[in-house]
């Protein structure tokens, strides 16, 4: 009884400092889209291609989920999360840089430059889909800068609610692990980025050992900062088209927003590419944005997102058939639901061939 009683008031703590998160970051996406609208030279008007949700939908299914993502403590699939942002100093100098990059994100946006990388030393080796300013960002993703101000980027796009999106995986993660030694485990996480996800998964699997796999050297530094406190984490820098891992060594693969950045032939080729490293028996959790017809009232947002954002695979992506994708790759698709703007999707490796 005492348990319960815990666990319900380190969730409503947990959800009062999620929420207070989200006011923050609410604010700082209100001041953000307020310099840029002072900077002028918008891009050319769009007409939305469907319904979208008003600030009051927003902020609703915002709050809503904010309570589901607070569900996971009461359950006890995650303790109360420690520090996402770092020292106030930390998250100060970060929101200062951003805000002095809006200018040249701003012109790179109205004049649809989405090639300031390829001047970069940076893009030795890397292949053409790459090698693009995704967002519009400075740096794209190949720079030191730019890993240290993706996270709060994004949580200032999704008013802080981008980790706990990614925190919707602990889910289908706890019931595979439930009554199994973590310690001969092996996650992979591709795409792992600035390692937030890895940092949350050691939260509650300290002795579960993790592979965090990207493509970007400079994520790769800023996940080594990031999760410097946690041990048993190997950092590889590779390609996920063809990953240097042995044929079924993880018993976990999770990946977070990297489909809908790949072309249509390479999105496939990653899922092969897990499936192959996978164990028979084995657990995926994909997390990627919501696609046309999961949620009422919002594909016009979808449709609208790659307007102003530079995502030149986000439409195919958003049209999709992830389900096909992983059953064209030898997985088997299990079940998915709705994480505010994301959508989870969970698959398992058969225990034998599906061909046989």
């Amino acid at each position: 009884m005492a348990s319960a009683a815990n666990n319900r008031y380190d969730m409503y703590a947990h959800f009062a400092g999620q929420i207070t998160r989200a006011g923050f970051y609410t604010g700082l996406h209100r001041l953000t889209n307020e310099i840029t609208a002072r900077l002028g030279q918008r891009p050319p008007p769009f007409k939305p291609e469907g319904p979208m949700p008003g600030p009051i939908d927003l902020f609703r299914d915002l709050l809503a989920f904010l309570y589901e993502d607070a569900q996971l403590v009461r359950e006890g699939i995650c303790p109360p999360l420690d520090n996402q942002d770092g020292s106030l100093l930390q998250q100060f100098i970060r929101i200062r840089k951003m805000i002095q990059d809006l200018p040249v994100s701003h012109r790179r946006r109205t004049q649809r430059d989405v090639d300031e990388v390829a001047k970069l030393p940076e893009i030795e080796g890397l292949p053409d889909y790459f090698v693009q300013n995704f967002h519009y960002q400075t740096g794209g993703y190949l720079t030191d800068e730019s890993a240290r101000l993706y996270d709060v980027q994004v949580e200032t796009l999704f008013l802080g609610a981008t980790n706990a999106m990614r925190r919707q995986a602990l889910k289908p993660i706890s019931e595979f692990i439930h009554g199994r030694d973590q310690r001969q485990l092996a996650a992979l996480d591709v795409a792992c980025g600035t390692g937030r996800f890895i940092g949350q998964l050691k939260h509650v699997y300290p002795s579960l050992p993790v592979t965090g796999l990207d493509l970007s050297a400079a994520y790769l530094r800023e996940a080594k900062q990031h999760t410097r406190a946690r041990r048993n984490i190997r950092l590889v820098l590779a390609n996920a088209e063809e990953m240097p891992l042995a044929d079924r060594s993880q018993d976990i693969v999770t990946c977070f927003f990297l489909f809908h950045e790949l072309p249509p032939d390479v999105r496939r080729q990653v899922a092969r590419e897990m499936a192959r490293v996978l164990k028979p028996g084995g657990l995926i959790v994909l997390i990627d944005s919501l696609q046309l017809g999961d949620k009422p009232g919002y594909d016009g947002l979808l449709k609208a997102f790659p307007m102003r954002f530079h995502e030149p695979y986000y439409r195919h992506y958003i049209e999709d058939d992830v389900a096909a994708i992983l059953a064209g790759s030898g997985l088997v698709y299990s079940k998915s639901w709705n994480a505010l703007m994301s959508k989870v999707v969970v698959g398992r490796k058969p225990k034998r061939s599906l061909h046989h």
